[in-house]
């Protein structure tokens, strides 16, 4: 195992990759921008290096910087958490360059899954379903159009490098294709610095659907069930679950099993997620892989008993996974919320400020509750980065159980200085749609805003 670990990322995730590298004693050293230098996360670790300003150019994304820490510090492993530099196929090969073991995929294999249509090719090859659509980046709008000729109205129009919602279009008929082609090119272009599209059959009223695998350098792999991640906001997740109230049995052990053996055949090592859209009639389709930690991983661990952030430094490391598919139990019903730094009735305006009140009660309801969070009371939430304060986490051995529980907690907490999303997240676990598990990516059940967008 490694003797020292560059955390390369800030926050949440960066307390939570240092809580289980301790426990395998894993000495930790963080990295904190300007505007981090002096928050309480930071006692986190074993040694902090200052990086740079507080715009994530200037510190976070800045990899040089990043690996400087590291080297300096004698650092044999960086982990990149989510954000940032996680899915830079760069960075991970200058990490292995500078001496440091990178805590995820080999770079090769990050980079093919870092644009959309050689990902579904290896992922197609592997034995999964893509969504009907092109098999090559489009030449011309007149290909487009002739594709959506062939697979039929409405479709979508992606950029092959994006991500985030953008260079993204939907089109109902020809014209919109035709109107909507070269916008979409140039916010490719603008925002990847590739402007190659493709284009797919829009599959409306679907549930997002991510199984979490995770794989060793010999071949193993295993898949820890799925999560249903469909209550969204411009594409970003608010509430994740486990298992997926849809699935019956076989189709949950069908899908995993195929994400695990496709995912080993690809190559991949250490923790990912490969993501689903279930269309209303059933279909299960691959959209793509996330070749990281996800932010919703603790809904896995808590029906598992795994925890996903020490199997990725023992692979990491170069052990094999210590777990097969068969030691796997997977238990009770999992739910999270996302406590973000937001006015949902302002179509989420950001909230920064200072934490004046900070408290979650974990000894409510009838379930298990689980908070994970960087902060207390008396923190500044900065402005430059991602708003999220915190995950409250419910488990239970039903589902029923584990939304009184998630809403219990809910109800308990106390915070002052900003506006969070508590008030969307007991709108949604106490709406009809969510509690009977009928609700789609298309509207957040249970909450809605005049002249905002989700």
């Amino acid at each position: 195992m490694f003797k020292k670990l560059l955390i390369a990322n800030r926050g949440e995730v960066a307390v939570r990759i240092a809580r289980s590298a301790r426990e395998l004693g894993v000495a930790c050293v963080g990295v904190a921008s300007e505007s981090d230098l002096g928050s309480s996360w930071l006692f986190a670790m074993d040694e902090v290096v200052p990086i740079g300003g507080a715009a994530p150019r200037d510190s976070y994304l800045d990899m040089l910087r990043v690996l400087q820490a590291g080297v300096q510090t004698a650092c044999t492993a960086v982990h990149p958490g989510w954000g940032f530099l996680a899915e830079n196929p760069r960075f991970a090969a200058l990490a292995e360059q500078h001496g440091m073991t990178f805590v995820g995929p080999p770079a090769s294999v990050m980079a093919r899954l870092g644009t959309k249509l050689p990902a579904k090719a290896a992922f197609e090859a592997a034995g999964l379903q893509g969504i009907p659509g092109s098999a090559h980046a489009l030449e011309s709008v007149d290909e487009a159009l002739e594709l959506a000729q062939r697979i039929g109205y409405p479709v979508m129009i992606k950029a092959d490098a994006g991500g985030g919602g953008r260079g993204i279009r939907r089109c109902t008929a020809a014209d919109q294709v035709r109107d909507q082609f070269g916008a979409a090119r140039a916010e490719a272009e603008a925002a990847f610095g590739d402007g190659a599209l493709f284009l797919e059959k829009c599959v409306d009223n679907g549930r997002h659907v991510e199984v979490q695998v995770v794989c060793d350098a010999f071949g193993n792999a295993i898949h820890v069930g799925e999560r249903d991640c469909s209550v969204q906001r411009n594409h970003q997740k608010l509430v994740e679950e486990t298992p997926c109230p849809l699935l019956s049995a076989e189709e949950r052990e069908r899908l995993g099993t195929a994400a695990a053996r496709a995912a080993a055949a690809i190559g991949y090592v250490g923790a990912g997620t490969i993501e689903f859209l279930r269309a209303p009639s059933g279909e299960l389709y691959f959209m793509e892989m996330n070749a990281r930690l996800q932010v919703e991983h603790p809904v896995s661990e808590m029906i598992s008993g795994l925890d996903l952030v020490r199997l990725q430094l023992q692979v990491a490391a170069n052990q094999v996974l210590p777990v097969r598919q068969a030691d796997v139990r997977l238990e009770g019903c999992a739910i999270e919320c996302r406590i973000n730094a937001e006015d949902a009735s302002d179509n989420f305006r950001p909230t920064p400020g200072v934490l004046e009140v900070y408290d979650f009660p974990l000894d409510v309801g009838p379930g298990t509750l689980r908070f994970d969070t960087h902060l207390a009371a008396g923190d500044e939430v900065p402005p430059e980065y991602d708003s999220l304060l915190g995950k409250l986490i419910a488990y239970a051995p039903t589902r029923a159980e584990a939304i009184e529980t998630l809403l219990a907690g809910l109800a308990a907490a106390r915070v002052e200085g900003v506006s969070t999303t508590i008030p969307l997240h007991r709108a949604v676990l106490a709406s009809d749609d969510f509690v009977s598990g009928d609700y789609d990516t298309s509207k957040i059940p249970g909450w809605s805003m005049a002249g905002s967008e989700r």
